[in-house]
This record gives structure tokens, sequence and C-alpha cells, in this order.
């Protein structure tokens, strides 16, 4: 269902496995940890961005998801960032514009840090 692939560089969004399928992509930026997001993610694969955002929070204090990848998002990750947002420091960073529009109208965009881009995402 998912693969991780543990890159030190930015992956491209737009050369993935297939569009649909969700997988992630850790990274580190800048002294913080990235996690990008592949693909269509919904209930079933939620917990595996659960995971890989608690693994990026064992060894580094900001943790940004990178989420120009994501092709669809349902509520069960918005949960999942939301309930990591509580515990961690969590920055979004390169929202789809669909995504983008979900955050606004469930005011997710009040409460998430949300950047323009990575680079945004790092700085304090």
């Amino acid at each position: 269902m998912s693969s991780v692939n543990d890159d030190e560089s930015r992956p491209d969004p737009t050369t993935s496995h297939a569009a649909a399928l969700p997988h992630l992509t850790p990274y580190n930026q800048e002294g913080t940890r990235a996690v990008a997001v592949h693909g269509a993610f919904d209930y079933d694969s939620a917990p595996i961005l659960a995971t890989a955002l608690q693994d990026a929070a064992t060894t580094h204090k900001t943790v940004i998801v990178d989420l120009a990848g994501m092709t669809f998002a349902d509520s069960a990750i918005l949960n999942v960032l939301l309930n990591f947002h509580q515990g961690h420091q969590l920055r979004l960073a390169r929202p789809a514009h669909q995504f983008r529009r979900v955050l606004e109208l469930t005011g997710a965009d009040q409460v998430l840090d949300i950047r323009p881009t990575v680079e945004d995402a790092v700085a304090p």
C-alpha cells in the first residue's frame, strides 16, 4: 500500500509511483524532517501517515508535511494532522488548491501552520 523511502533530497511530486497509490518520502530539510505525501490518502492509509509523523518527531523538533504530491485526502487525514499538531511542532507546506480549500472550510487553516513552500516551512 505504501512505500517509504528515506531519501535525503526533496522528492518531485510529479514523478511518483502510480498517482493514486499513497506513499510517503521522508527527507531532511535544513534541520527539520519533512514527509512528502504522494497520491490519494484516506481512512485506510491514514495510519501510515500517522506513523511517519511520529517517527519524524522522534529525531526532529519540527516536522513538515510536504503536500505538493497529495492527490486526495479525506477527513481521516485531516484528523491525523490535527491530532499530531496538538503535541508537536507541525508545519504544512505546498498544499494543493483542493486540500487548502478543505482546510479553509473546516477552519483547520486557523489552527495548522500552513506555508506556501518547504523553504518557508523551515523558517521560524
